[in-house]
C-alpha cells in the first residue's frame, strides 16, 4: 500500500510541480517510500511537496567547534581546550585514501549523482518492498547535511535525538539543504566538510582528530589500511570502535578495502595485502584542558576561560559568550611571561608543600599596562584530593574561579597613605601614640558615623611615641595608621580603594568602609593587591589586570578585546612618595627579608589578627607581586603549623610570605636590566 500511495503521489507531484528539478522530486520520493510512516500517517507525496517548498532556504556551512590554544607571551602552549576534539583542515592535508575509501563504502556514485541518488532510491524503494524493511539512500551530501544539525545540537541530549529522528519533515529539510549544499558546493569540498565534522569515536571528532588518536599521525599521513579503519568507523563509531570491538573493527575495514578493489581504486593485490594487516593502534588518549600546564598554569588558564565567558566584549549575552567558546577554534595569546611564571611555580612549591593544611598563592603583574605575568598557588589544579589538587584559584575572586579572598591585614596601610597624601596632608605628618589607643570617630561617604570607641593596638607593645609616615610605614605602626585614617576620612580612603581597583570584596560582598579598613579587614585577592602595588611602580597609573593580548577566530581573523583600563589614579608625586616610604620598609623595616639584592624593590608585609594570614606585597619598577599564605578552609592561626617541612614558630608576613615573593620575583626578573625608582626626599 504504501508503495501505490508514494508512486500515485509522485504522478500528480510531476503534474503539478514540472519546473521543480528531477532530484526534488527523487526527494520527496525518497521521503514517502524510504519511510513507509508517510503512507500511515496518510500523508502523500504532494503534502511531502508542500512541506518541501515552504522550507527557507537559508542553510549555511557552519563554524564547526573544534580545539583551542591558549598561548603564552612567547608564544608556548600553555593548554589545549575543546568542548570537542576537532581540528578543521584543508583538502590537501587529508589523505587522498581516506576520501576514496569513504566514497567507495559510504556513496560510490558520489561524484556522478547531486544531491539525491535517484538509483540508490530505486533501490531502496525495490528492497523495501521485497524485504518489507526500511532502507535508506542518503547521499553522503545528505549525511553531511545531518550531520550539521547534531553538531549544532551540541550537548543537550534532546536537541541531538530530535536532529537524529527520521520524521518525514527531518527527511523533507536534509533533502532541500543537500540541494542548497550542491549548488554552493563542490563535491570535494563538501567530502572535505564531511570529514572534518563527522564523530569518529573515541571522542574524536574530524578526520585529523581521529588519525591522531588511533594512529598518532596526522590525517595526511594515514596509510591504506588506516584510511580503511577509519572509513569504516563513520557508519556507527560505537558499533566498530578498534579499542572496545577489534573484531568488528577489522571486519567492517576489510570490507571497506574489498569495496575499493570492486570499484577499482585499488587493486585486489592491495586490499589483500591491506586486509592481512593487523590494525596497528596507537591510541592517544586524549589531552586537553587546564590540568595538563606544566608549570601551574592550570589556574592562569582557567582565569582566561573565565575573562572570555564573562567580559561583554566577547559577547554581549553570557549565552553568546559561551557560543564562542564552546565553538573553540581560538588562538588564544595571553600575558604571561614562562621565565616569571617558572619562577613563582618554583617558588610557591619549594616554600610550601601541596599536602600542608596553609596553601600559598602569588600573582605577578606589569605596571603601567596591568599585564598578569605569572600565576601560582601552592596546590595543583586538579579535582583529585589525594593529590591535594584544587580548581579554586586562590589568586581572584569568586566570580573569576576562585575562593572569598583573605584580609590583607597591614598591605592595605599604602591605600591610606595615598589617600592622606591626595588629601592634602604630608609625609611629615606625625603622631605621637601610644601600644593601644581607642579607635578614632569616623564617619563615611554616606554621613554615618563611627563614634570614638573599642581599641586599636600595635603588634608590639614597643611601638610607641612619635612617628611620621615613613617611620610608621617601615615599623607597621596600626595606632598611627588609625589617626591617618581618621584625619583623612574613611570615605577619601574608600574612594582611593575604588580608584585602585577595588570595589567590593572578593566574594561579591559589598566593601566594608569601617575604621578597620586601614588594618585590611577586607577580604581581597593577591591579584587585587598586586594591581593596587602596580599602581604605584607606575607613578600612579592603575590598570586593571590583563591577561588576553590577541585571540584570533576559526577564520582567521581578529576578535575584539576588551578595552585598556588604565587611567590615572593619583598624582605621579603621591605615587612616588608612596614608593619611597616602601623602599623603607624593605631596607629598614619589617620587609628586610624580603629585599632584593642589586636592584631598587618596595613593599609592605601584612599580618592579620593570630596570624590567621601572612602578606607581603612588592614592587620593582618592571613588576609587582603580591603573596598570601594562609589555612584556606575555616583559617587557624598558621603559628606553631608545619609549612614546607618546618615548624613556624610565629607567623609574619615578612618572614613566611616575604621569601616567597623575594625567590619568585628574583627569578622572574634574572637577566632583566635593574631600573630605579624616583627620588623623593622624605622627613
Amino acid at each position: 500500500m504504501a508503495e501505490k500511495r508514494a508512486g500515485t503521489g509522485m504522478r500528480k507531484f510531476g503534474h503539478g510541480l514540472r519546473l521543480i528539478g528531477i532530484s526534488v522530486v527523487a526527494g520527496v520520493v525518497a521521503a514517502g517510500i524510504a519511510l513507509p510512516a508517510v503512507a500511515a500517517a496518510g500523508l502523500g507525496a504532494q503534502s511531502a511537496a508542500d512541506d518541501f517548498q515552504s522550507l527557507p532556504d537559508d542553510f549555511k556551512t557552519p563554524a564547526l567547534s573544534q580545539a583551542s590554544t591558549i598561548l603564552d607571551a612567547q608564544g608556548g602552549t600553555i593548554a589545549t581546550v575543546y568542548d570537542r576534539d576537532r581540528t578543521v583542515v584543508p583538502a590537501d592535508q587529508i589523505s587522498p585514501l581516506v576520501k576514496t575509501a569513504l566514497v567507495d563504502i559510504e556513496d560510490n556514485r558520489f561524484y556522478e549523482h547531486g544531491a539525491i541518488d535517484l538509483k540508490g532510491v530505486l533501490r531502496a524503494v525495490d528492497k523495501n518492498a521485497s524485504s518489507g524493511t526500511t532502507q535508506g539512500a542518503s547521499t553522503l551530501t545528505q549525511q553531511y547535511v545531518k550531520n550539521v544539525f547534531v553538531d549544532e545540537a551540541g550537548e543537550d541530549p534532546q536537541k541531538v535525538a530530535e536532529a537524529q529522528r527520521q520524521t518525514v519533515g527531518r527527511k523533507i529539510q536534509e533533502l532541500k539543504y543537500a540541494i542548497k549544499v550542491e549548488e554552493t558546493l563542490g563535491k570535494d569540498q563538501i567530502l572535505t566538510n564531511y570529514l572534518n565534522i563527522t564523530f569518529f569515536g573515541e571522542k574524536a571528532y574530524g578526520i585529523e582528530s581521529a588519525a591522531r588518536r588511533y594512529f598518532g599521525v596526522h590525517a595526511k599521513d594515514l596509510t591504506l589500511p588506516q584510511a580503511a579503519m577509519l572509513a569504516g568507523l563513520v557508519q556507527s563509531p560505537s558499533g566498530y570502535d578498534p579499542v572496545v570491538n577489534p573484531t568488528a573493527a577489522k571486519e567492517r575495514r576489510d570490507t571497506v578495502l574489498r569495496k575499493m578493489a570492486e570499484y577499482g581504486h585499488i587493486t585486489k593485490e592491495q586490499a589483500q595485502q591491506a586486509i592481512a594487516t593487523p590494525l596497528g593502534l596507537n591510541v592517544q588518549a586524549p589531552q586537553q584542558g587546564c590540568i595538563l600546564a606544566k608549570q601551574g598554569e592550570g589556574f592562569f588558564c582557567d582565569y582566561v576561560r573565565k575573562v572570555v565567558l564573562t567580559d561583554p566584549a566577547f559577547g554581549k549575552s553570557a549565552a553568546e559568550r559561551q557560543a564562542v567558546w564552546k565553538r573553540g577554534g581560538l588562538q588564544i595569546h595571553t600575558t604571561l611571561d614562562p621565565k616569571a611564571q617558572a619562577a613563582l611555580y618554583s617558588s610557591v612549591t619549594d616554600h610550601v608543600n601541596a599536602g600542608d593544611q596553609a596553601a600559598t598563592a602569588m600573582s605577578i603583574v606589569e605596571p603601567g599596562t596591568g599585564k598578569i605575568l605569572a600565576m601560582g598557588q601552592s596546590r595543583p589544579y586538579g579535582v583529585d584530593d589525594k593529590q591535594h589538587q584544587t580548581q579554586i584559584n586562590y589568586n581572584v575572586t569568586k566570580a573569576m574561579g576562585g575562593g572569598l579572598g583573605f584580609p590583607t591585614g597591614s598591605t592595605f596601610k599604602p591605600i591610606v597613605a595615598a589617600a592622606a597624601l591626595e588629601n592634602g596632608l604630608t609625609p611629615s605628618q606625625s603622631y605621637t601614640t601610644d601600644y593601644s589607643i581607642p579607635w578614632p570617630a569616623m564617619k563615611d561617604c554616606s554621613g554615618a558615623k563611627f563614634p570614638s570607641s573599642g581599641q586599636v593596638h600595635n603588634d608590639s607593645p614597643t611601638l610607641t611615641g612619635q612617628f611620621t609616615m615613613k617611620t610608621a610605614m617601615a615599623q607597621s605602626v596600626n595606632t598611627y595608621f588609625a589617626k591617618l585614617e581618621a584625619d583623612t576620612g574613611l570615605c577619601g580612603v574608600a574612594q582611593m580603594a575604588n580608584k585602585l581597583g577595588i570595589t567590593e570584596q572578593a566574594g561579591g560582598e559589598k566593601l566594608q568602609v569601617v575604621p578597620s579598613m586601614t588594618l585590611g579587614s577586607n577580604d581581597l585577592t593577591p591579584l587585587a593587591m598586586a594591581s593596587v602595588y602596580a599602581a604605584f611602580a607606575a607613578h600612579g597609573t592603575y590598570c586593571a589586570p590583563t591577561a588576553v593580548t590577541s585571540i584570533t577566530g576559526p577564520d582567521g581573523k581578529q576578535l575584539a578585546l576588551p578595552q585598556a583600563g588604565c587611567s590615572s589614579v593619583m598624582s605621579a608625586n603621591t605615587a612616588d612618595t608612596v614608593t619611597a616610604m616602601l623602599k623603607g620598609v624593605v631596607e629598614d623595616g619589617t620587609g628586610k627579608a624580603a629585599g632584593l639584592d642589586g636592584r631598587d624593590s618596595a613593599g609592605k608585609t601584612g599580618t592579620t589578627n593570630e596570624s590567621r594570614q601572612v602578606w607581603f606585597v612588592g614592587y620593582t619598577p618592571e613588576m609587582a607581586g603580591a603573596t598570601v599564605v594562609s589555612d584556606t578552609d575555616n583559617p587557624k592561626p598558621l603559628d606553631g603549623q608545619r609549612i614546607g617541612g618546618k615548624v613556624v614558630g610565629q607567623a609574619f608576613g615578612g618572614t613566611l610570605a616575604g621569601p616567597i615573593w623575594r625567590d619568585a620575583m628574583d627569578g622572574a626578573l634574572s637577566g632583566v636590566p635593574a631600573g630605579t625608582f624616583p627620588a623623593v626626599p622624605l622627613p
